[in-house]
C-alpha cells in the first residue's frame, strides 16, 4: 500500500511538470508560431498535388520564405525598442494576412478537397488548384472587408441595462463606453476626431474609456489622443489603465487623461446622483498593474470601494473581463471592460477565451453581477477585423422601479 506522504509528493511531482511543460510551450511559441503560419498554407496551396509550373512553385515559395524571415524581423523593429512605426505596420499587417490565409488554406484545403472528391468533381491536380484558387480568394476578400471593417469609425450597439438596486431616480442613466482605441502607428487622428463626434451624439451622463489608449508612450501618440478632450458629458468622463499602458509609460497616459479632461479612475471611485438616488462609478488598474513595477500601480477593488455606501449600486470600469471574479466577490453590479477585441480576426476568438471568461456582450456572473464585454473601438496590430466588429457602445440603465414621476 502507498503512503499518503508518497502520493501526496507523486501527485506534486506531476503537478510540478505539467506547468513546466507549459510554460517550454509559451516559451517556444513565438518561435513556433511564424513557422507554422508560413509553412502550412505553402505547403497546402502549392505542393500538394496541384504540379504548378516550376517558376510558380518557386516564385511562391519563395514569397512565403520572405515571409518567414520579414515578419518576425519587421515586428521586433516595430514593435521592439526602436518602435519605428513603418516596420510596424508591415509587420502586423503580414501577421492578420498569414493568419488569415492560414486559417482558409487548412479549412477549404480539407473541406473542399472533401466535397470535391466525394461529388468527383475533377481529377486530383483538378482539386488541389480549386483549394488553391479558393482560399487565395477568400483571403483577399476577407482581407479587404477586414480592413474597412477596421477603419470605419464604429456603429453604435445600444442596449438597455436593468440593475436591480438602481434607483428610480437614475433610471434612463445614459453611459457611453469606448475601449481599446489603440492608437498606433497608423495615424489615425483623424478617425479619432470622428468617433468623438459620434459619442457627442449619444448625449451621455457619463463616458468610460476601458484602457489600452493606444501602442506608445503618451508624448508619441498625443495628437491622435487629443480629440478625446473634445467629448462631452453631462456628468462625467472617467478612464482606466488597460495592459497596453504599461508597455509605454502608463503614468504618462494617466496624465495626460487628466489633462484632457479625463477622471483617471485608479482605484477609486466617484458618486453620480440624480433625484435623492447615487450611483457608485469605480475604477481599478489593469491587473497588470503590479508586475509593471510601477509605484502604486495595481488592480485593488478594496481601495477603489473604499468608503462607499455598500447599499448603493456599483459600475465598475476594469480593463480585462477576467476581473469579474473580484468584481462579482465584492459585490460590484455592473463591471464594464474591453481587452478581448472580440477576437479581431476570426478564429482568434477561441484562444481569446482560453484567457478570458467572456468575449463580447452582456453576460451574468454569480446573483447579482452582470459584466459587458466590448469588442473595442479600434484595433490592435493587424488593421484587421474579420467577423468581430468595433463597436461604441451606448447603455442605458434601467431601475426596476421605473423613471420617478415628473
Amino acid at each position: 500500500m502507498t503512503g499518503t506522504s508518497e502520493t501526496r509528493t507523486a501527485d506534486s511531482a506531476e503537478h510540478e511538470t505539467r506547468p513546466s511543460r507549459l510554460h517550454r510551450l509559451m516559451r517556444h511559441l513565438p518561435l513556433i508560431a511564424p513557422v507554422l503560419l508560413w509553412t502550412v498554407p505553402c505547403w497546402m496551396l502549392l505542393h500538394t498535388g496541384q504540379h504548378w509550373p516550376l517558376p510558380v512553385t518557386l516564385a511562391g515559395t519563395a514569397l512565403f520564405a520572405l515571409g518567414l524571415i520579414g515578419m518576425p524581423l519587421a515586428m521586433v523593429r516595430g514593435h521592439g525598442r526602436r518602435q519605428q512605426d513603418w516596420a510596424a505596420i508591415i509587420g502586423d499587417t503580414l501577421l492578420g494576412a498569414i493568419w488569415t490565409l492560414f486559417t482558409w488554406s487548412v479549412l477549404l484545403g480539407a473541406l473542399l478537397r472533401l466535397t470535391l472528391a466525394v461529388t468527383g468533381v475533377g481529377d486530383g491536380q483538378d482539386r488541389a488548384r480549386a483549394v488553391t484558387w479558393a482560399a487565395l480568394g477568400t483571403a483577399a476578400v476577407l482581407l479587404a472587408w477586414g480592413y474597412a471593417e477596421a477603419r470605419r469609425v464604429p456603429r453604435v450597439r445600444r442596449l438597455d441595462v436593468e440593475l436591480p438596486r438602481l434607483g428610480a431616480g437614475l433610471d434612463g442613466t445614459r453611459v457611453v463606453l469606448i475601449t481599446d482605441t489603440h492608437y498606433g502607428p497608423l495615424d489615425r487622428a483623424r478617425w479619432s476626431a470622428r468617433v468623438c463626434e459620434t459619442v457627442n451624439t449619444l448625449e451621455a451622463d457619463l463616458v468610460c474609456h476601458t484602457g489600452d489608449i493606444a501602442d506608445g508612450t503618451a508624448a508619441r501618440r498625443r495628437a491622435q489622443a487629443a480629440p478625446l478632450g473634445t467629448v462631452r458629458a453631462t456628468r462625467a468622463r472617467v478612464y482606466v489603465t488597460g495592459n497596453h499602458e504599461y508597455y509605454s509609460q502608463a503614468q504618462g497616459w494617466v496624465d495626460l487623461m487628466d489633462e484632457l479632461g479625463w477622471e483617471p479612475l485608479r482605484n477609486r471611485h466617484l458618486l453620480l446622483e440624480r433625484d435623492g438616488d447615487t450611483l457608485v462609478v469605480a475604477g481599478v488598474d489593469d491587473v497588470t498593474a503590479e508586475s509593471s513595477g510601477l509605484p502604486g500601480h495595481r488592480a485593488h477593488l478594496a481601495g477603489a470601494l473604499h468608503g462607499a455606501d455598500p447599499d448603493h449600486p456599483v459600475l465598475l470600469l476594469a480593463h480585462q473581463p477576467k476581473f469579474i471574479d473580484r468584481a462579482a466577490a465584492g459585490g460590484v453590479d455592473l463591471q464594464l471592460s474591453g481587452h478581448t477585441h472580440g477576437g479581431q480576426i476570426w478564429p482568434f476568438h477561441h484562444l481569446v477565451r482560453i484567457d478570458q471568461p467572456a468575449l463580447a456582450g452582456l453576460s451574468r456572473h454569480g446573483t447579482r453581477t452582470l459584466l459587458y464585454t466590448s469588442r473595442g473601438t479600434g484595433f490592435w496590430g493587424p488593421p484587421f477585423r474579420v467577423f468581430a466588429p468595433s463597436e461604441i457602445t451606448l447603455l442605458v440603465l434601467r431601475s426596476p422601479q421605473g423613471p420617478t414621476s415628473p
